[in-house]
């Protein structure tokens, strides 16, 4: 089935779209959920930055408090069953964002100045700076942030939901 999605080893937008309407749709149906489901892929115009999205899909209605609950687990829930039914590798998961209102994107906003709020202390501390544990997506974020801040490096340290990303000065001594 993933063979479908991908084309020349870039993500078909048009038909991951449509497919991951369908499973949306179905998916609030089955719940029982008061939810509009909108989804569409990103023009293809640009060429798809790391990180970038290239579908977005967006629930909304009268039961999207439920999916923002705690964190956002009931939209994280529909999210990791969404890639999974689609069958798509890991590495495409970061080109598909399914939000509700606006609420990831703002988390993902957030999580951006968090990062470069810490660099900017560990720049001056020369300490280490452990975030909070966080989502793969997340902790990726905040890797792709950082990566051309000079004089930090980032590491995901952890496991499983414990997972979270340290900053580290970086060591300008010569290397033996």
């Amino acid at each position: 089935m993933p063979q479908e999605f991908i084309r020349d080893g870039k993500l078909d937008r048009q038909t991951t779209a449509e497919a991951l309407r369908h499973f949306l749709e179905n998916i609030v149906r089955a719940s029982g959920l008061e939810l509009k489901v909108s989804v569409r892929p990103v023009s293809a115009d640009g060429a798809g930055a790391e990180g970038e999205a290239e579908v977005l899909a967006d629930l909304d209605g009268r039961d999207k408090e439920i999916l923002l609950e705690r964190g956002g687990e009931v939209l994280k829930a529909f999210e990791h069953l969404a890639f999974k039914a689609l069958r798509l590798e890991p590495v495409y998961h970061e080109k598909i964002h399914i939000d509700s209102g606006g609420y990831r994107a703002l988390r993902f906003e957030e999580l951006k100045m968090t990062a470069r709020v810490a660099a900017e202390r560990v720049q001056i501390s020369k300490q280490p700076f452990r975030l909070n544990p966080m989502s793969s997506r997340e902790r990726r974020i905040v890797h792709l942030t950082l990566k051309e801040v000079p004089g930090v490096r980032t590491e995901s340290i952890g496991v499983g939901e414990e997972r979270q990303v340290v900053i580290h000065p970086v060591d300008t001594r010569p290397t033996k």
